[in-house]
């Protein structure tokens, strides 16, 4: 395995340090109390100096983090070396007060929960592996339980056992669980961030596409000028001089500005009305006429069930949600796709049906989560990661849609549905 992806080295993995000093701080702070109450309180024998000695190191090892360490993040090993510091403190005061007998054994496993969600799985693996070896130690070798020096206290090897599988057992499966919640939520975060990204880039777009229609509207007065001045220098030196040419080309490249900066002009006015009302059924044939420039395959609208026509508010979130889908089937499709718009006064229902292969069966139900990836064969080569999905469902959601994913298709491939409740849409009047 790499070593960079087992570490997640590229990934630059920070622990946030008052979370590791808070948490160094609770365990300290109990374990002084433990100790203390064990002693003083229920008056039970057992090497409560060395306790004490040991106690004290791990709160000088804190103080020096808390105050000697600068970094707000501490990285990947050093987070790693604190943790495993720990996991030795530990055991050495379960080695003086019973080994794995004792009640609090358990609190032995969680340093490398804590990795387990914050470090890579690198980290984890080490600090787990550490932690498994010192409980077999702490099993075979330890003192007697606190107050029980007196009594010969024999437990049988079953019992034993079953304590040293149970804390394994549990050590692992909460820092399986620990990396899922924390990968998951790590790739959410990153899917989430390139939506961001792409809503960014569309409003920077349009912002772009204002900032052009202003400086249109506001070189056209110049511009018109240097037409003006340039034909009249041309009447007045004729066709016989040597700068008769220049002039002649200086006025074309003006006229040839002039209908550029109009046609941006024209645009944008267009786009201004297209934005601010528009209707689902010209939204639309937009989207599937720019699929069918670049595609050869067959994209038919069907409209017989648009019986209430909306008008809504065009936003890109919109208009990238459903390209989305729709580039979806145009990419899985064998040749046909077929898009109906279905709306009542209550509902408005729009399906994006092919003839391809349909949703992969082992994936279809976690549709519109980011990177996951079927393993059925016939899609390896061609599917991604969902991404695309995720970011075009969770667009639309935030558009009050529904999208429900089958392979119900009368093409008898994939189905995408998107329903919106009419009181829900953003309708312009």
């Amino acid at each position: 395995m790499n070593l960079s992806t087992l570490f997640r080295l590229e990934e630059n993995l920070n622990l946030d340090k008052r979370t590791l000093v808070f948490l160094r701080w609770l365990a300290i702070f109990g374990q002084l109390i433990s100790v203390n109450l064990v002693y003083f309180i229920l008056d039970l024998s057992f090497p409560v100096f060395e306790c004490h000695l040991i106690i004290l190191f791990g709160l000088l090892t804190n103080v020096f983090l808390q105050f000697k360490i600068r970094d707000t993040q501490l990285k990947d090993l050093y987070s790693t070396s604190f943790l495993i510091y720990d996991i030795i403190q530990l055991s050495l005061l379960l080695y003086l007060t019973g080994g794995i007998f004792n009640p609090f054994s358990i609190l032995i496993i969680v340093p490398t929960i804590v990795s387990s969600t914050f470090l890579s799985m690198g980290s984890t693996i080490i600090l787990g592996s550490s932690t498994i070896l010192f409980l077999f130690i702490l099993t075979f070798f330890h003192l007697p339980l606190p107050g029980m020096e007196e009594y010969v206290l024999s437990f049988p090897n079953y019992y034993v056992t079953g304590i040293l599988i149970s804390l394994i057992i549990g050590l692992i499966f909460l820092s399986y669980f620990g990396i899922r919640f924390a990968g998951e939520t790590k790739k959410r975060s990153e899917a989430l961030n390139k939506l961001q990204q792409i809503l960014a880039k569309e409003y920077e777009l349009e912002s772009l596409g204002g900032q052009a229609a202003a400086a249109a509207h506001s070189l056209g007065t110049p511009l018109a000028t240097i037409s003006v001045v340039s034909k009249e220098l041309r009447k007045e030196i004729g066709n016989n001089s040597k700068f008769t040419k220049d002039l002649d080309l200086l006025i074309s490249q003006t006229k040839r500005c002039s209908e550029i900066l109009k046609k941006i002009s024209q645009k944008k006015i267009i786009s201004d009305q297209f934005f601010s009302k528009m209707n689902v059924e010209d939204l639309l044939e937009e989207i599937i006429k720019s699929f069918k420039e670049s595609s050869e395959k067959l994209i038919n609208l069907n409209t017989e069930k648009y019986i209430n026509l909306i008008n809504i508010k065009r936003s890109p979130e919109l208009v990238y949600g459903l390209r989305n889908f729709i580039g979806n089937a145009v990419k899985f499709s064998n040749k046909n796709i077929l898009i109906s718009i279905d709306s009542d006064n209550i509902n408005l229902k729009i399906n994006i049906e092919d003839d391809g292969p349909g949703f992969p069966e082992d994936i279809i139900r976690s549709l519109g989560e980011p990177y996951i990836k079927s393993k059925d064969k016939n899609f390896q080569n061609n599917g991604g990661l969902g991404l695309g999905t995720f970011l075009g469902k969770t667009l639309l959601e935030r558009q009050s849609a529904i999208i429900t994913f089958s392979n119900m298709s009368k093409l008898k491939g994939a189905k995408v549905e998107i329903k919106w409740r009419i009181n829900d849409l953003n309708i312009s009047s």
